[in-house]
């Protein structure tokens, strides 16, 4: 005896796709759509590209500028012939200095016996005066202050209509150079004012 399937039996058929009724075989419809439309503008431009070229590579390129006739041909001048060979002349100088300083004749004058004493003798000394008070104990403390930088200096008392006053001073020096190093010296450590004089 035949077995029955009941399992198929018991269950409904399912309705059929729109799709399905259109092609009942289950072929594939080949659809028009973005892709389709995009490659045939593409054989059209490579075509129209192609066929562009070929009318260009026929068209005769002139060998030859079309010839003048003889009326119209205008001929240039020709410059006059210069001689480049000949110098301008020459200019003449504005200036004599020249001359004059071929011809100048240049005298030193002699030095007499006391010009010579004189340059042989050494400039006034210097001196640098770091403050002048009224008080010795002011004097005595800024001497110390600048023994500190180890530098030795000196109070030279000196009187005018104004008072007594001690000054503190230190060199003398035979160059003005000297004076201004420990100027400076002193100046970096705050020590200041302080004047370069003559040494008197």
């Amino acid at each position: 005896m035949a077995t029955k399937d009941y399992v198929k039996r018991g269950r409904s058929a399912k309705p059929a796709s729109p799709k399905a009724k259109a092609n009942p075989k289950g072929k594939k419809v080949p659809t028009t759509g973005f892709p389709t439309k995009w490659a045939a503008f593409a054989v059209i431009l490579v075509c129209g590209l192609i066929t562009s070229l070929f009318f260009l590579s026929g068209t005769d390129v002139p060998e030859k500028e079309p010839a003048i006739p003889a009326a119209i041909v205008i001929k240039p001048q020709q410059p006059a012939k210069v001689n480049t060979n000949a110098l301008p002349p020459k200019p003449e100088e504005k200036w004599r200095y020249i001359q004059e300083l071929e011809n100048k004749k240049v005298i030193v004058p002699e030095l007499t016996q006391k010009q010579v004493i004189a340059k042989e003798k050494p400039a006034k000394p210097y001196l640098l005066q770091c403050g002048a008070y009224h008080s010795q104990s002011q004097a005595d403390e800024r001497k110390a202050m600048i023994a500190f930088q180890g530098l030795n200096s000196q109070i030279k008392v000196s009187t005018n209509n104004k008072g007594t006053w001690y000054r503190v001073v230190l060199g003398p020096y035979k160059d003005k150079r000297l004076a201004m190093n420990d100027q400076n010296k002193l100046q970096q450590h705050g020590i200041s004012p302080c004047a370069i004089w003559f040494w008197e």
